[in-house]
């Protein structure tokens, strides 16, 4: 068994869609990103590429590279799933956190869950999402900005 911890963190802005965990949510506001920014995806490759001791996403998709402009970040965690299931790993759990005082995430999680664990072939019990404000504290607290914390337990398949 292998453990890995992930975090990432985007800027709010204009003018840009509000995806996390694959879902777009209908906000005045969208996360800054070289890809779609979508923070949480982003936590959770961060811990699955972290167990496997294979670096981070900057290393595997860099934001220099054209290929990957506003791509969509379930298309890169499919890409670390066929990476993790080449190296003989599968997901035994995932625990992630988003961090923000608005919009509210709770409607939307069941179908975050359910589009990560399709992207990483496992069942949904598997992966847990939870939210969370900062009661108006810090960048997330001002509506600044979005961040998100995974950690990833796999096994040896």
């Amino acid at each position: 068994m292998r453990v890995g911890i992930g975090y990432d963190v985007h800027k709010l802005v204009e003018n840009r869609p509000l995806i996390i965990g694959g879902v777009s949510i209908e906000y005045g506001l969208g996360l800054l990103g070289h890809s779609d920014a979508d923070v949480l995806v982003h936590a959770i490759m961060d811990s699955i590429l972290g167990a496997m001791g294979e670096g981070d996403i900057g290393k595997h998709f860099p934001d220099t590279d054209c290929r990957y402009k506003d791509i969509s970040s379930m298309k890169l965690l499919t890409e670390v799933y066929d990476l993790m299931n080449s190296k003989g790993y599968k997901i035994s759990n995932i625990d992630s956190v988003i961090v923000a005082q608005m919009p509210k995430m709770a409607p939307y999680i069941e179908d975050m869950r359910l589009n990560i664990s399709k992207a990483l072939k496992c069942d949904k019990a598997c992966i847990n999402i939870k939210a969370t404000t900062t009661e108006r504290l810090g960048f997330e607290g001002r509506g600044q900005g979005i961040s998100s914390q995974a950690v990833c337990l796999l096994e040896y398949s």
